[in-house]
């Protein structure tokens, strides 16, 4: 079998590169694209605005938010719960009186049907004829006689038209979650924490457009994206994993303040991204669409 070149168009096979050549150009199946350092958040940024923190606060999961953020975003969710619960109840209340409607008439239903069985009672028989026998009522064969014409089963009359039954809602989640993990948010959980900004004195640029803004609260080691970092719940400060690991879990003592320190004090916080496979657990990102057929 001969080669099949990548862009040749006279052979009759569809290769893989022409095929995802082809996906791109007209929108069809799937695409993955690899994500670069700037697509992705600094360490000491919100992961609500993405913009670093002017009071930053963590919560038991490691994830940096602005404080302003992440309290507009409880309040959002408090808003959205009090609507649905609106809805909800509306339902609810819409529901119940469908079904006392609906009790009521099969009432008068029983009730009419009662009366009208009482009035069919006569003593002697309807339609006799003149020698004694009784005569029938006459039956029609069409569909239109005794009011049947208001019962057609037909699509053309709006009254019979089919309709869609509407969205039966549920009782919304009083609990607010974390748009980052996913796990409950509670504001009395949010840790606030206190960044060491660099001290450089031949430096004049203004914190936000610095490189290097932060250090090691204990070492004065920098901190940035590819640096694992903790902070210590006694003293609210940030601290690399190294000095964690080599200094404080000796001892078990925030050098900041001389309080102990338990497993519990230490909150890895996540990283920011690099675009390099060994810092990042996630580089790439997917966009499914409709598969492009053969």
């Amino acid at each position: 079998m001969t080669r099949h070149a990548r862009n040749c168009t006279a052979g009759a096979v569809y290769t893989y590169h022409e095929k995802k050549k082809d996906a791109k150009v007209s929108g069809y199946g799937s695409q993955a694209l690899r994500l670069g350092k700037d697509s992705m958040k600094d360490f000491d940024c919100c992961c609500l605005t993405l913009q670093p923190c002017r009071d930053p606060v963590l919560t038991p999961e490691g994830f940096l938010y602005d404080k302003e953020a992440i309290l507009e975003y409880i309040l959002h969710q408090k808003k959205e719960y009090a609507r649905q619960m609106k809805e909800f109840e509306k339902q609810k209340k819409k529901d119940k009186t469908e079904l006392e409607e609906i009790g009521a008439a099969e009432h008068r239903s029983n009730v009419e049907k009662f009366l009208k069985s009482e009035k069919n009672f006569v003593t002697k028989p309807i339609n006799s004829s003149k020698d004694g026998s009784q005569a029938g009522p006459s039956q029609s064969i069409s569909n239109m006689t005794n009011g049947r014409d208001k019962h057609l089963p037909s699509f053309w009359i709006p009254t019979l038209t089919p309709a869609a039954k509407e969205t039966v809602l549920k009782k919304p989640d009083k609990t607010i979650y974390c748009p980052m993990s996913g796990k409950p948010l509670k504001l009395k959980d949010l840790i606030p924490i206190k960044f060491i900004p660099v001290n450089d004195p031949d430096d004049s640029k203004c914190l936000i457009t610095k490189q290097n803004r932060y250090m090691c609260a204990v070492t004065h080691d920098v901190l940035n994206n590819s640096t694992p970092c903790a902070v210590l719940k006694t003293s609210s400060c940030v601290v690399t994993m190294e000095c964690v690991e080599k200094l404080i879990k000796i001892d078990n003592v925030d050098p900041i303040n001389g309080m102990k320190v338990t497993d519990a004090d230490i909150i890895p916080l996540k990283m920011g991204g690099t675009g390099y496979a060994s810092t990042n657990e996630k580089l790439f990102a997917t966009e499914k669409r409709p598969v492009l057929q053969a």
